[in-house]
């Protein structure tokens, strides 16, 4: 055993929650939830309790953390599917964070990988200024005639296909003087405040997809809510979480728990299932931390997604909602339904649009392969996985398909521009849908 694997052995022992691990009972309900396990033919190292078992194995010295179970554990989408059908409730999630995150500490990266992560972890997602800058240059790259030239001299077929596809996918980058215009309050649109809600507007929620923030906001005034978006609010630190950079994450929650206590919110709202998730974690994310953990229970114990505030508040019963001949499916955000639990909110709003002939998708609840940043990372198995949700897709022969995540509503692009379905079909986010059957 090398000095490495040495040194992530002994930090397993410290820091993996042991009983959490007995927790598994090896019982195989997670089998059939997970996508990793189906696509790679049944492989039980590519399953929550084999990555458990793995994990097990390392905390008790009876396996080397080499580069097999490091792989293993990276290949996991992190859907959490598994955790609503395992019997004994084992907290995956929470586990897995935990050991990619110790991977991480002893990782030895290439300079360029370094620089690479530095640059996205520390220089970019923490800052919503600089990454309303990132997003201007994509774009200037859009609107300047650069985009048109690269398609037209080839220079999009230097990279993968993947790559070459999302491209087209991205969606049209709003000017950079838009992104500075955001209210810091806003009155409800009715003539009875029914809540008032603190807004989380995200980072790439409001530069990439500002639109789709604004129209969320239109909803919750429709709704009757007063809103305050808060100064001071940051990135939710899910891609840190989740890419082993724990204690990122842990500085961008505490941001944001300081800059939404003082608001006198009933709710915090969120319109991405990723970020909810994460956001909706921070009393376990910073549980050992003397001076935020009780503040995170109560920053968590008002998260709501945009879709469950709209249904407890009665919105699609009380708002006049119509589309003509639209075919409608939904694909759920994994971690809007594995951890906010939020699954009935989003299908009942879709119903109730007069005009819509709303068709539920073979294993809608399943990943579309997207994670974050593993469709880039991990591209093979992505693909894979969204080629097999085009195909439950094709079988509803929907116009629209809905979702409620921007990683999501990208991956669900991606695959329609991979079947060739532009001119057909359509992915859009559940506010804007929304927003559109209101007019």
């Amino acid at each position: 055993m090398t000095k490495r694997e040495r040194a992530i052995q002994e930090a397993f022992k410290e820091r993996m929650d042991e009983t959490e691990l007995l927790n598994c009972m090896r019982c195989g309900f997670c089998l059939p939830a997970c996508p990793t396990y189906i696509e790679t033919g049944f492989d039980e190292t590519q399953s929550p309790r084999g990555r458990i078992a793995l994990m097990k194995a390392v905390h008790d010295g009876l396996i080397s953390p080499d580069d097999d179970v490091e792989k293993s554990l990276n290949l996991c989408l992190g859907c959490r599917a598994c955790e609503p059908v395992c019997p004994a409730g084992v907290q995956y999630g929470h586990l897995l964070e935990e050991a990619r995150d110790i991977f991480n500490e002893y990782n030895r990266y290439s300079l360029p990988v370094k620089t690479v992560r530095k640059t996205v972890f520390e220089g970019i997602f923490p800052h919503q200024n600089r990454m309303a800058n990132a997003v201007g240059l994509l774009g200037f790259y859009q609107r300047s005639g650069l985009q048109k030239a690269a398609r037209k001299i080839g220079f999009m077929k230097l990279f993968p296909e993947n790559l070459r596809q999302m491209e087209k996918a991205l969606p049209e980058v709003p000017l950079r003087k838009a992104l500075k215009n955001r209210p810091a309050n806003l009155a409800a649109n009715t003539n009875q405040v029914k809540a008032k809600v603190a807004f989380f507007r995200g980072c790439l929620m409001d530069t990439m997809f500002m639109e789709t923030n604004d129209a969320t906001l239109k909803l919750l005034q429709k709704a009757g809510c007063e809103i305050v978006i808060p100064e001071g609010q940051n990135c939710c630190g899910a891609l840190h979480g989740h890419s082993g950079e724990k204690d990122k994450a842990k500085e961008l929650a505490k941001r944001n728990i300081e800059a939404f206590e003082n608001t006198e919110a009933d709710y915090i709202i969120v319109n991405a299932g990723g970020c909810g998730a994460f956001l909706i974690d921070y009393d376990h994310l910073l549980k050992d931390d003397p001076a935020y953990s009780e503040r995170a229970k109560v920053f968590t114990a008002k998260m709501k997604d945009i879709s469950q505030i709209l249904y407890e508040l009665d919105f699609h019963n009380e708002v006049p909602l119509s589309l003509k001949n639209q075919i409608i499916t939904y694909q759920d955000s994994c971690h809007l339904r594995n951890v906010m639990k939020t699954f009935i909110a989003p299908r009942a709003l879709i119903t109730a649009i007069n005009g819509a002939d709303f068709r539920e998708m073979e294993k809608a609840d399943s990943c579309c392969g997207s994670a974050g940043i593993y469709n880039i990372v991990e591209s093979e198995m992505s693909m894979q996985i969204l080629d097999h949700k085009m195909e439950k897709v094709a079988d509803t022969k929907a116009h629209t398909i809905v979702t409620a995540n921007p990683g999501c509503l990208l991956q669900m692009k991606l695959g329609i521009e991979r079947e060739g379905l532009s001119d057909r079909v359509r992915a859009v986010h559940i506010v804007d849908l929304l927003l559109e059957a209101c007019n």
